[in-house]
């Protein structure tokens, strides 16, 4: 299937788009973004020049990828969320030269209306739920939701809730109710075993 582009999307020339994304009603991607194949970017998306996608990444209505932002493979982010790149703008002072890089890894879910506060990274496989604020790192597999954001639980990597301790002092194993994947954790930190 070949890349499809609404034409009223906006495509600037230098772009580079994988083999089939899909852009729709009002997208704009800027020259400098590098996208990878079978992504979709809903109605009136936007994404900046310093902004790189990876491969099977779901973008719906609403959202802006800013400056600086990262998303690896299979990360999906819901309705209206919202990036930063600037951690305390002013209208009247410049501060393009202190964007924070934000990361986004593999398979992570951002919910509808969340915000990402630049400079954290999002963990593999975390989940941050609809409304939710992150204003720091998040671990893989991490349950988040609330302002600002608190870790709540652990998510399997099909997005199922596991279930398990935010921590453990002693290894415990908890199984994904959908696929039957098994996980470990161990203190602080969520493992497939």
């Amino acid at each position: 299937m070949a890349t499809t582009i609404h034409p009223s999307a906006i495509v600037d020339d230098g772009a580079q788009l994988g083999a089939d994304c899909r852009v729709w009603h009002f997208v704009h991607i800027s020259a400098g973004a590098r996208i990878g194949a079978k992504c979709s970017f809903g109605q009136n998306v936007y994404v900046g020049n310093d902004v790189a996608i990876g491969d099977n990444v779901k973008i719906q209505n609403n959202v802006s990828v800013y400056d600086a932002v990262t998303l690896e493979d299979d990360v999906f982010c819901g309705p209206s969320m919202v990036f930063t790149n600037v951690y305390n703008p002013r209208s009247a002072v410049t501060r393009k030269d202190e964007y924070r890089r934000t990361l986004v890894k593999q398979g992570a879910t951002l919910g509808a209306n969340s915000t990402i506060v630049c400079g954290t990274t999002i963990g593999r496989f975390a989940f941050i739920g609809a409304g939710a604020v992150i204003n720091r790192d998040v671990p893989d597999f991490a349950l988040m939701v609330g302002v600002p954001a608190k870790q709540i639980g652990w998510m399997s990597r099909f997005g199922e809730r596991l279930e398990l301790p935010v921590a453990s002092e002693q290894p415990v194993d908890a199984t994904c109710p959908h696929t039957g994947d098994r996980y470990r954790l161990s203190g602080n930190r969520l493992e497939i075993i």
